[in-house]
């Protein structure tokens, strides 16, 4: 089975709660077009704050199909990743960024079809010194991410799912998308979810 094919047929929001509400990245790092979305093992990296020289090195380092995966020590004020770093991310083959802090060259990364996921957009500029982790264990948010956890990301938010729980995220992702397809079908037929869930006899309505 191909995983990241069919781990990319679901939203983040389903696959968390297929994980057992697992897996969700801070709510603020979103991608910088509603329409972006990704899928692909992490290269994981964490930097020290406002310095992007290891995020030059990951992209460079990656394998194709990867997505650059970056704790930035907490600091937020600065724009870690631009158009020129998309574009040598895209033409190496790498399926997309999510940083826990802001980017900048917003229009041009879009312009590009790259898909960045990030806390907002920053003009402030970095240093170069290079100090920080690759491809090694990093944490975001409450969230342990190693590297090649399959990445999944949409207009609502990112999800990790671990390596050793991706079939079980896609048996349990499809199974809930059939019971909430089931629900859909009720609703259209003027059922309320209170009647469907039958919280309208627990609660006496």
């Amino acid at each position: 089975m191909d995983f990241i094919a069919a781990l990319s047929k679901f939203s983040a929001a389903t696959l968390h709660e297929a994980l057992g509400k697992y897996g969700n990245l801070p709510s603020a790092i979103k991608p910088i077009n509603p329409h972006m979305k990704v899928c692909g093992p992490a290269y994981t990296v964490k930097t020290m704050p406002r310095d992007n020289v290891l995020l030059h090195r990951a992209y460079a380092y990656a394998k194709p199909g990867d997505v650059i995966v970056a704790n930035c020590s907490g600091f937020y004020e600065a724009g870690y990743w631009g158009d020129l770093m998309s574009l040598g991310a895209k033409t190496k083959g790498i399926n997309g960024l999510v940083i826990d802090a802001c980017v900048r060259d917003a229009d041009d990364i879009e312009a590009l079809g790259f898909a960045v996921f990030s806390r907002g957009l920053c003009i402030r500029g970095t240093s170069n010194y290079g100090e920080g982790t690759l491809n090694e264990p990093i944490l975001m948010g409450e969230v342990l991410v190693n590297p090649g956890d399959i990445i999944v990301g949409d207009r609502d938010g990112v999800v990790v799912v671990p390596q050793g729980r991706v079939e079980e995220a896609i048996e349990k992702a499809t199974v809930r998308e059939a019971k909430e397809e089931n629900v859909r079908t009720q609703l259209r037929e003027g059922k309320t979810s209170l009647q469907i869930y039958g919280w309208d006899k627990q609660f006496g309505y």
